[in-house]
């Protein structure tokens, strides 16, 4: 027998106790990490890496829908309720339409989410001549085609230094108050229609978070999922964003 044959061997006797103590390292690694893990990978009624990219809320259940399919449906809602001609929707089921239109019953809280995918390769940008970001400006625009003009702040010209908390991405141009005023049912569904649209847009226009209704919505978010949101003074309705909602896009590094 040659000292090949004798070497080649002992690999293949070794290859099944090489095979278990993979099995045991893995074991070992779920039974430290596994149940957190496992609860990221999994929703109350299905496996994450099965599910959709976007999901709607409606009175029959929940409907998923691709990115494409929640940009269209949520720019077809905002058309429409300005009077204005809308893309068409056949292809999307009636509930979601109306749903994401009406806002829930009694409550027109987040009806639709979406997974947050944020690029990593963005260049950190400086303030342009209005107060906001190129990103900042570009999302700007991309609202007022939709919704026309609305009522807008937390920026200006020259850039704002005050009248947020001490990190907020407003004083870097990259964030965007819109109002709605004063804080009423309707005017609370017009503010979900927009944020369902942003959340739609999100990986489009480089949005990074949007709040609104003591409601907040992440871009790294790994489920993608509306999280409540702590106000620093939960009596005051401009800082839990009953008022208006509040959007920024993502800063990018420096490299």
């Amino acid at each position: 027998m040659t000292d090949d044959q004798t070497h080649g061997g002992q690999r293949r006797a070794l290859r099944p106790l090489f095979g278990l103590f993979l099995l045991g390292v893995l074991a070992s690694v779920l039974a430290f990490l596994g149940p957190g893990l496992l609860s990221n990978l999994r929703t109350e009624d299905g496996w994450l890496l099965w599910r959709p990219e976007c999901v709607v809320e409606t009175s029959e259940g929940e409907v998923g829908l691709d990115r494409d399919e929640a940009k269209l449906v949520t720019r077809a809602v905002a058309l429409l309720s300005r009077g204005m001609a809308a893309p068409d929707t056949a292809g999307i089921d009636a509930a979601v339409l109306q749903r994401l239109a009406d806002g829930p019953p009694e409550d027109a809280g987040p009806t639709l989410a979406c997974r947050g995918s944020a690029a990593s390769d963005l260049q950190e940008q400086q303030l342009g001549v209005t107060g906001l970001t190129p990103r900042a400006e570009r999302l700007r625009a991309a609202m007022t085609e939709v919704f026309g003009d609305q009522s807008l702040g937390g920026f200006a010209p020259g850039g704002i230094d005050q009248g947020h908390g001490a990190e907020s991405t407003h004083y870097d141009g990259r964030a965007i108050d819109i109002f709605f005023r004063p804080v009423t049912e309707e005017n609370q569904r017009k503010g979900w229609m927009l944020a369902h649209w942003l959340v739609a847009h999100a990986e489009d226009l480089d949005i990074q978070y949007v709040i609104f209704d003591d409601r907040i919505w992440s871009v790294h978010s790994f489920r993608g999922q509306w999280q409540d949101y702590d106000a620093p003074e939960p009596r005051n309705e401009i800082l839990r964003h009953l008022d208006h909602v509040h959007v920024d896009v993502l800063g990018g590094s420096r490299d």
